[in-house]
């Protein structure tokens, strides 16, 4: 599936919760149900800066595409790392640089997150994106 394929599904995931308290239930959910990153990634050299939680983020190419393993020490930081690795795991490292994330805004993320959650979201979304864009330049080289 493309990236805007995968958002479209969750938007239409997101759609049947008639309240915020259903969608941060369907959020923690997915955390719980993120693959396990592997522990010698849980170091420095993996955290995500600009997050009030710990997050970290393993970024693996592989011919061209990106794949993503990720954790959090929170609950719902851990469902929103998930959501954004469903998105662009898998996908091609040009593709992810340059990718418009807008299930964020029309899921109503950012509105119903608190400002240093939202700032934290905004960090894990630059970060991947910065793999994406070095993998790319990489291989254009």
């Amino acid at each position: 599936m493309t990236i805007d394929e995968i958002q479209e599904e969750i938007i239409e995931e997101f759609s049947f919760f008639g309240d915020w308290m259903d969608k941060y239930e369907y959020i923690i959910d997915l955390g719980k149900s993120l693959p396990q990153i592997d522990e010698q990634y849980k170091d420095d050299d993996h955290i995500i800066k600009g997050c009030q939680s710990r997050v970290w983020l393993h970024a693996t190419p592989e011919e061209g595409k990106i794949n993503f393993t990720a954790d959090s020490d929170a609950i719902i930081t851990k469902g929103l790392i998930a959501l954004l690795v469903r998105v662009l795991s898998g996908q091609d490292a040009g593709e992810i640089a340059t990718s418009d994330l807008h299930f964020i805004d029309k899921i109503g993320l950012k509105e119903h997150l608190s400002p240093n959650r939202s700032n934290g979201l905004v960090s894990m979304v630059k970060q991947m994106k910065l793999y994406g864009l070095a993998v790319k330049t990489k291989n254009e080289h």
